[in-house]
């Protein structure tokens, strides 16, 4: 590619972050690292242009479960990372604050030790900047053990392995020094019973923790614990939050000498008794004692105010007045900010955010219920992110003047596998199905002033099955197939349309007065409904649906108002107002949709099944006027067809399957909808053929194909009065991986050469130059991964 001088740098990364408590950190630099699957990705959230995310960092085999920052050294230039995973694997990574791509980062070491995946790791808590030898950390994994270790250098070395006994999986470990002096040290152990182990080790030179405490009061699993310091002086307590299944978070008081602390009002907090009617929460002391000092634990608090698991809690400290602040987020939906009380001690929730109206009716599917999986405070203190279940970061930032939250653009993707994408005709927008059961739509948002970033515009299709395959039909409409037997047709809404032309200019607003107002899925349904949104000031009231089914559904009805807005819609909007109404479905498939192509000039869907026999490898036609089915049904394969494609002049179609053939057909001149079968390849590679495209010229028949055999070869049709007729192999394209992906630019490139991309298995992608006469290869480019 070089010859030719192009230019090839990533516009947008899109990656949905890993369910886990332990997935994320928000380190002093600004930026939040988070696991996508075996990923890491990189977002920086107060960049003044919402990029998303910035960098994906690969090298785990399997689902990253634990990510954090380990705290900066002074005068150091680079950021350390650790990670974990279900791979069983640490890995140490470096990067400067200037961390753009996968190049800028290098992993510095990788630990196999645990013997089953890393679900936890917590780095040291202390008051001033470390020693600058020593940085101590413990990670905690399903095989029932924490392990200790250091980083010395550029090693990691370990230094304890704890088995917990009575045995439990640790699902969160919170470390830190204790004591004035900060020489003893306290690693807090919990999961999977309703315990927290504390282990103390006197000495921070060579730890050796030994348990010596145990605190119960919880009544559910421990899935987060923090550490902090009460306040700014060097004489001050050091406090544990423990959050739990059981809907409450615990806070504990570790004080040093032989006295207990004074009773605290909130300890002996009279009105407690009437939130736990019969269990009163213990106040027994905890004794430890560390390098020749005695320390004392007492049960400080209780936060109640959550209505379901709380799945994590974070301290944050103000460096100026040590005031405190605790964040906690639920699978309630909410994310409460709690602060002690100045006159009385009571800790009182003082912000709630998240989706607090709870209107009923949002159903599962709309991504409404699920709740938050973790939280985090941004280094100052004024922002805050939460994690939902539909795998998208929720982002608010402090506004002083207002005194108030105001949510601010975040990040959403796809939480599994990608399956299909596909542009709109006129190439203004992208769509992408996956196996998390969504169809999305990403677009470019025009700021103005030269300002571009591409967001999640919509998300017009949540179903109940996995998604498998796309197409867009025109300019608003499009087809998907899923793990069900019936392809469905959508339409994009009036509000929708609107919000495309303001934000990213694309369509004109003219057109849009035909298009159905909005759409919402019902609540035990897969299709989404064409609806009238509503006015704003129109109060709905709740109706039973078993008397009234017309009644409308307080939870899934939207405003007029809902898509005025002048930004990409926040993620409650995505999954509320942004479905497209299904508008057709097209029966005929035995089982479940495997490939489906859409032609060019929108008048012909072609569809395949998963199959293993010539019976229901078959590929049906279905006409887009009247939406009936083209009979009969095209015949060539033998197993599932993986892959189909109508060429640019729609005069063939392409179809490649399992059974290692691809088959082209020919249209009938005098019948648009009917094609005959012109050729078949049994043997066209020796193992399955994962895709195929037509190269965009009109002129000749000419097309890639793709298999696991690690090859693309090049097929053209011969002129009729050549020496061997028909459709032949003309240059074949060596990987060093089963190829699963490869398209041509849909236009001639200049100087008469073809661009082909192609995209392997481990995730590789080349683009290759090839010579439009020839068809041989001229110069090839491998775009870095990012």
């Amino acid at each position: 590619m070089d010859s030719h001088n192009r230019q090839v740098g990533v516009e947008y990364l899109s990656a949905g972050a890993n369910r886990h408590t332990a997935v994320a950190d928000w380190n002093d630099n600004g930026i939040v690292a988070f696991g996508a699957d075996s990923h890491i990705a990189l977002w920086r959230p107060h960049d003044s242009a919402p990029r998303g995310v910035t960098g994906l960092i690969s090298g785990h085999k399997d689902v990253v479960k634990a990510v954090r920052f380990l705290p900066r050294l002074e005068g150091e230039s680079r950021t350390h990372l650790l990670s974990g995973a279900d791979d069983q694997c640490l890995k140490v990574w470096a990067f400067s604050d200037e961390v753009t791509n996968h190049s800028d980062v290098s992993c510095i070491q990788t630990v196999h030790e645990h013997t089953a995946p890393i679900n936890c790791i917590a780095t040291l808590h202390e008051r001033a900047s470390p020693a600058p030898a020593s940085r101590i950390f413990a990670t905690g994994a399903a095989d029932a053990s924490i392990k200790v270790w250091i980083l010395e250098g550029n090693e990691v070395r370990s230094l304890q392995t704890i088995k917990t006994a009575p045995k439990f999986f640790p699902l969160s470990i919170a470390l830190s020094t204790l004591g004035h002096d900060g020489e003893a040290l306290v690693l807090a152990v919990a999961g999977t019973r309703d315990i927290i182990q504390v282990f103390v080790s006197g000495s921070r030179a060579s730890p050796e923790f030994q348990l010596q405490a145990t605190l119960s009061g919880h009544k559910g699993w421990i899935r987060s614990l923090d550490f902090t310091w009460e306040g700014n002086g060097s004489d001050s307590d050091l406090i544990l939050a423990s959050a739990s299944q059981d809907k409450y978070v615990r806070l504990w008081r570790f004080h040093q000498g032989k006295e207990l602390p004074a009773a605290t009002a909130n300890g002996a907090d009279p009105s407690i008794g009437a939130y736990l009617p019969g269990r009163s929460p213990s106040n027994k002391a905890h004794r430890l004692k560390a390098a020749e000092k005695d320390f004392s634990i007492t049960f400080e608090a209780l936060l109640l105010g959550h209505d379901d698991w709380i799945y994590s809690a974070k301290w944050y400290s103000d460096p100026s007045t040590g005031k405190l602040q605790l964040l906690s987020t639920s699978a309630d939906n909410t994310l409460a900010i709690w602060e002690a009380d100045p006159s009385s001690g009571i800790w009182v929730t003082t912000v709630r955010l998240g989706e607090i109206s709870r209107e009923k009716g949002a159903t599962t599917a709309t991504g409404s219920t699920g709740g938050f999986w973790t939280g985090l405070w941004s280094p100052d203190g004024t922002s805050v992110t939460c994690l939902g279940r539909t795998g998208s970061w929720r982002l608010w930032n402090y506004n002083r003047e207002q005194d108030q939250w105001i949510p601010h653009i975040g990040i959403s993707g796809h939480t599994r596998a990608v399956t299909g994408i596909a542009w709109s005709k006129n190439g203004d927008y992208l769509l992408s199905t996956s196996l998390d059961q969504t169809t999305r739509l990403h677009a470019s948002w025009n700021k103005g002033a030269g300002q571009k970033t591409w967001h999640e515009m919509a998300r017009p299709q949540i179903h109940g099955y996995d998604l498998n395959c796309i197409d867009s039909l025109g300019s608003s409409k499009f087809v998907s197939g899923a793990d069900e037997k019936l392809m469905r047709v959508f339409d994009e809404p009036k509000a929708v349309a609107k919000l495309l032309s303001r934000l990213c200019d694309i369509g004109s607003e003219e057109n849009v007065e035909t298009m159905p107002d909005a759409a919402n899925m019902p609540v035990l349904g897969l299709s989404n409904k064409a609806i009238e949104a509503v006015d704003d000031d129109l109060e709905v009231q709740a109706a039973n649906p078993e008397t009234d089914r017309d009644a409308l559904d307080p939870g899934s009805t939207v405003r007029k108002s809902a898509l005025d807005i002048d930004h990409p819609p926040f993620e409650d909007s995505l999954s509320r107002h942004t479905l497209w109404p299904e508008i057709e479905k097209l029966y005929g498939h035995g089982y479940e949709i495997s490939c489906l192509a859409v032609s060019h000039d929108g008048t012909l869907i072609a569809s395949a099944c998963k199959a293993s026999s010539i019976n229901h490898a078959v590929i049906r036609l279905f006409e887009t006027e009247r939406w009936t089915e083209v009979k009969p049904p095209l015949t060539a394969h033998s197993l599932t067809a993986t892959r189909l494609r109508f060429s640019p002049d729609d005069r063939y179609l392409l179809s490649v399957g399992r059974d290692r053939q691809w088959a082209v057909f020919e249209r009938d001149s005098d019948d648009k909808h009917s094609y005959k079968l012109l050729q078949s390849n049994p043997k066209g590679h020796s193992r399955m053929i994962l895709d195929a495209a037509w190269a965009p010229s009109n002129d000749s028949l000419v097309f890639a194909t793709a298999g696991r055999d690690k090859q693309v070869k090049v097929w053209r049709k011969a002129s009729s009065d050549s020496a061997e007729p028909g459709i032949t192999c003309v240059t074949t394209i060596p990987e060093s991986h089963p190829v699963t992906a490869v398209d041509f630019l849909p236009r001639n490139a200049k100087n008469g050469t073809l661009l082909l991309a192609i995209g392997t298995e481990i995730g590789e992608i080349s683009i290759y130059s090839i010579d439009a006469t020839s068809l041989n290869v001229s110069s090839a480019l491998n775009l870095r991964p990012e």
